[in-house]
């Protein structure tokens, strides 16, 4: 019997029936929403929150994330994952109104005044109501118009309707927007939750505006060698407008002189030539430059860290007193640095004491000026604080003492951690370092101000202990004078008191005798003072109180003289510090390219802040 032949027609239709298809980037992350953060509704309303706040518009994964400059956000999202949110919790589109100014700062970088002082006013009002075209990525507008900007309002409101579970991340949203005010001390936020079933579960914050100066504006730079890939460097060759591979070097990529283009042409090969288009590489070739790029660190320039935009250590001491109100605090900016090739700058704080501080180190994280809340114990900052940093060095006490630890770090490409992308590792040895310089360079700060604060409580201190023992003191002299007031009245009395072996004045040498005939002379005095009613246990009192006060002043420096003033009607020490301002001064690493005015000395130049740009 011939074997069976095996039926096959079922297994070619259905491999005849599959379909690949391809799915837009809108439509993997609608179906992959806990990548970006959605993971429940309680998680889901808290990134909507704060990706509205920290995000804008655009078709998902195409915005301007992927160039050379500090950016907010993570995934290059933005709000568009609350757009799908929305669509897909509630299916109620975004609506938008808008007004704002062509050449503004956001729009072009311009000031926000005119030449009379005002604020400049956009003369229309767009209003928009957005859905988003899941399948093909794309925005779909319902509706568009505008009107006349009557109301002279500016700024930009948006309306979204959600789901979301308020009671499980309501701790989260709240701290969310007490480490966004302590980041953006120059903004006004508020936030207002009402409760339509119990009115008594509604809540208000509020954190008003602090600073009037904003950080700079980051601006875009050329990819530095260290940092390519192959995929980089094919598309930069693609794009490139150069003509030949020495002119590729030098224009596209940051950091490479002409001398240096030809020492790497020069190592690549016989392969490769001065003169040959960039379009004439193969795969191999370009595999070959890339690690030559990646490996020849000693030809290279550091990254630029001009196109870093950091919150600034003025800001952030402003940010950290309005939310925080610490007793005391320090904070500091490590020199750019670089890692694979991507700039950053480390900025950091620290602060003791506060309202709502718990004892111990609290770390408080922040990237690219955005607040990091999960995943903390991970984190470069954490880890450092807790086990780099010598705290006792610091007459610090990290068990007992409130310990506030604020550490931002800004950056190209921040190097986060795990899929949430909520935590920077300590793996990368630059940004570690560079982390604890800057929090031992706020601690050293601190120290200085501790030792002495510590040696003015100790005065004080021995000042109340003095104080509290003046009452007995003046009791017990004044009662010492009284008896010697009384042996001197019986003995003009005639009353004769046998003296003691050590009070015989037959025995005394003439140098005694002196001294107690000069000592008894002061007795009588004081004795007669007494007897007229001028010395009493309040006497007493007061002057000891007067050298206690005059002793504690001369350790404090006069700093507690009440603010009186000097001789010559000159301020106090004290009304003199009381009208002082902080002074920050950064280092620029970078002169600054505009002809503004300098102020030069021949240690330093100095550079008023206003006119760095």
């Amino acid at each position: 019997m011939p074997p069976r032949k095996a039926k096959a027609g079922g297994s070619s239709s259905s491999k005849k029936d599959e379909i690949q298809v391809s799915k837009s980037p809108a439509e993997f992350f609608a179906e992959n929403q806990s990548i970006a953060g959605f993971d429940n509704p309680g998680k889901s309303l808290y990134t909507t929150l704060r990706e509205l706040i920290e995000n804008s518009h655009a078709s998902i994964l195409s915005g301007s994330k992927y160039g050379v400059r500090q950016t907010r956000g993570k995934f290059g999202l933005g709000a568009k994952m609350a757009l799908i949110w929305s669509k897909k919790s509630t299916g109620v589109p975004i609506r938008i109104k808008t007004s704002h100014v062509k050449g503004v700062r956001g729009g072009g970088g311009g000031s926000v005044l005119n030449d009379d002082g005002k604020r400049k006013i956009g003369p229309k009002v767009s209003s928009c109501v957005l859905d988003i075209d899941i399948y093909k990525n794309q925005p779909r507008v319902i509706e568009h118009s505008q009107q006349d900007n009557k109301e002279r309002w500016i700024g930009t409101e948006m309306q979204v309707l959600v789901s979301g579970n308020w009671t499980t991340y309501k701790s989260r949203v709240v701290q969310y927007l007490h480490q966004l005010a302590i980041i953006t001390p120059y903004a006004k936020l508020e936030m207002s939750y009402s409760n339509r079933s119990d009115e008594k579960k509604g809540m208000n914050l509020q954190f008003d505006r602090r600073s009037e100066q904003m950080p700079a504006q980051a601006r875009e730079v050329k990819h530095h060698p260290s940092s390519v890939n192959n995929l980089l460097v094919q598309q930069l060759l693609e794009r490139t407008r150069s003509t030949t591979l020495l002119k590729f070097l030098t224009s596209d990529l940051s950091g490479i002189t002409t001398t240096v283009a030809k020492k790497l042409i020069e190592r690549l090969g016989s392969s490769f030539d001065e003169d040959m288009g960039p379009d004439e590489l193969d795969d191999k070739q370009i595999t070959r430059l890339v690690q030559l790029l990646r490996s020849a660190d000693d030809l290279f320039k550091n990254p630029d860290g001009g196109c870093l935009s950091p919150l600034g250590e003025y800001n952030l001491n402003l940010g950290i007193q309005k939310v925080v109100e610490p007793e005391i605090i320090a904070t500091a900016r490590d020199k750019p640095g670089a890692y694979d090739g991507h700039p950053f700058i480390v900025e950091a704080a620290v602060s003791l004491g506060g309202k709502d501080a718990k004892e111990g180190i609290t770390v408080v994280r922040f990237a690219n000026r955005i607040p990091l809340l999960f995943e903390g114990g991970a984190d470069v900052a954490t880890r450092v604080a807790n086990s780099k940093i010598k705290w006792s060095t610091y007459k610090i006490d990290h068990k007992r003492d409130k310990i506030g630890v604020f550490v931002s770090i800004v950056s190209t490409k921040v190097p986060f951690k795990g899929t949430g992308k909520e935590y920077i590792g300590d793996d990368i040895t630059e940004i570690q370092q560079s982390v604890k310089r800057a929090l031992q360079s706020c601690c050293q700060q601190l120290r200085a101000h501790l030792a002495k604060r510590r040696a003015l409580r100790d005065v004080k201190e021995r000042k109340s202990r003095l104080l509290k023992y003046i009452p007995d003191v003046s009791r017990s002299l004044f009662g010492i004078l009284e008896g010697m007031q009384k042996r001197k009245l019986e003995e003009s009395d005639g009353v004769v008191r046998d003296a003691s072996p050590r009070k015989r004045a037959a025995d005394w040498s003439p140098m005694k005798r002196h001294k107690t005939a000069e000592s008894e002379g002061h007795v009588t005095s004081i004795l007669n003072r007494m007897s007229k009613g001028e010395l009493s246990e309040e006497v007493f009192g007061r002057h000891l109180k007067e050298a206690v006060e005059i002793n504690a002043d001369a350790v404090f420096g006069d700093s507690n003289d009440n603010g009186g003033t000097s001789k010559g009607g000159s301020k106090s020490k004290k009304e003199d510090s009381d009208d002082r301002q902080p002074l920050f001064l950064v280092p620029i690493y970078d002169e600054p390219k505009s002809g503004s005015t300098v102020i030069r000395h021949p240690l330093f130049d100095f550079y008023p802040t206003n006119f760095i740009h």
